[in-house]
């Protein structure tokens, strides 16, 4: 009987030491990913064309206006000195205020910029968002990992309760004690396979690939830390953020708006060449008899109906101020999502360091209450509770590194890396 006892209490000790290791894994398989999010992401891509379809803007209102031909025949033929014109033919050119154009071309590439930015905020969402979910696959793969060990753990309690009760050493409710616990934890494990599921099909479709592809995932976990000092954090993020930088394009452009809108408001030239078709006059005896006609032409328009200029610079400047009013109150926000996000990654380095410690020191408890138990069967529902501790404390640092991690790739969503 105490050899199978000892058999018993050797293989729980085994496995005991076995529930947590604090090793380190290499990165590259989740740059990997990030690199594959970035090519076949469909959000992505669209931001992208979004960006080259902005920039296309910039030589349409950067060329002079189309040149206009004019045909002229005359129904009836106006006599002249010279003979019947019969037809006439002209050919002008518009001209806008000088700059105008140049301006143009500047306000179309603020904008065309703004929307690069937007498309690098999204790059940079996409990458947390990728970060964020293998993070969180990971933790559901270790979760299940721990979860069966000590669903195996449990299962050598049982055996050992029954030797003890086989013995006269323990009773039946020591058993039923292990059953609770034991369906307790199948289905936790059932909703940690279909939460893993869930993930799954998230991480994927980031990917833009079959939502049944496996996804590789290290045995531990990295910790990253903070990619700069924490005091800095702040004035980077406000250097260096994808939103903050297109709104300072868009003011860009309705500063060059503000000085195109002033231009606008100037006249504008129109040249041109005209020629006229002449028929020789029988009767005349003029040198120049049929001789047809050249002429130059030269236009000018006058915006004298300023109204509407008025109002296209207040409302330049309307806009303007509103985007100043917008990147203040951004930088407001990422001000307190930066102080919100350091907290977490504080909290998750102090609970990586604290789990760690007690799932150590329940392990040794456990180790303790184990060998009591094989003696003289005493503080089983002790057992009991060390054993769910320790679990609970397992699960606990591995959640503590996913969410250190995680916040990491939220600051460097708000750094724009």
């Amino acid at each position: 009987m105490k050899t199978r006892i000892y058999k018993i209490l050797f293989l729980m000790l085994l496995l005991l030491g076995s529930t947590i290791s604090f090793g380190q894994a290499n990165q590259d398989d989740l740059n990997a990913y990030l690199n594959v999010a970035a090519k076949n992401n469909p959000g992505l891509k669209a931001s992208f064309n979004n960006y080259l379809a902005a920039m296309e803007k910039v030589p349409q209102v950067g060329s002079l206006p189309d040149p206009k031909i004019a045909f002229t025949y005359f129904a009836q033929s106006v006599e002249t000195r010279v003979g019947p014109q019969k037809w006439k033919a002209s050919l002008s050119q518009s001209f806008p205020w000088f700059g105008l154009l140049k301006t143009k071309k500047d306000v179309a590439t603020n904008m065309a910029k703004a929307k690069y930015e937007i498309f690098e905020n999204a790059k940079s969402n996409l990458f947390f968002e990728v970060k964020t979910v293998y993070y969180n696959y990971y933790y559901l793969q270790r979760a299940i990992a721990i979860t069966k060990e000590n669903i195996d753990i449990l299962d050598i309690f049982k055996n050992l309760s029954l030797v003890k009760i086989e013995a006269g050493k323990a009773t039946i409710a020591d058993e039923l004690r292990v059953e609770l616990e034991l369906n307790d934890l199948q289905n936790q494990l059932a909703l940690l396979y279909d939460t893993q599921e869930v993930f799954k099909n998230n991480f994927n479709n980031l990917l833009n690939r079959n939502v049944a592809d496996d996804i590789i995932i290290p045995v531990d976990l990295w910790q990253n830390n903070l990619p700069i000092e924490a005091d800095k954090l702040v004035d980077s993020i406000y250097n260096n953020n994808h939103l903050l930088k297109s709104i300072d394009q868009k003011i860009e452009a309705f500063n060059n708006q503000e000085v195109l809108t002033k231009k606008v408001g100037l006249p504008k030239f129109t040249v041109g060449l005209g020629f006229i078709n002449v028929a020789e006059n029988p009767l005349s005896t003029a040198k120049d008899n049929g001789k047809n006609a050249f002429f130059p032409s030269i236009g000018l328009s006058i915006p004298i109906y300023r109204n509407k200029y008025k109002a296209m610079l207040k409302e330049t400047v309307l806009l303007r101020e509103g985007a100043e009013s917008e990147k203040k109150e951004k930088e407001n926000k990422l001000n307190t999502l930066n102080k919100r996000v350091l907290k977490d990654y504080k909290n998750s380095d102090r609970r990586i360091a604290l789990n760690a410690k007690q799932a150590r020191i329940a392990k040794k408890v456990l180790d303790v209450l184990l060998t009591s138990y094989s003696t003289d069967a005493k503080d089983f529902e002790e057992v009991l509770r060390m054993e769910r501790k320790l679990l609970t404390y397992q699960l606990a640092y591995q959640k503590a590194l996913t969410d250190k991690n995680a916040a990491t790739a939220f600051i460097n969503y708000l750094l724009g890396n």
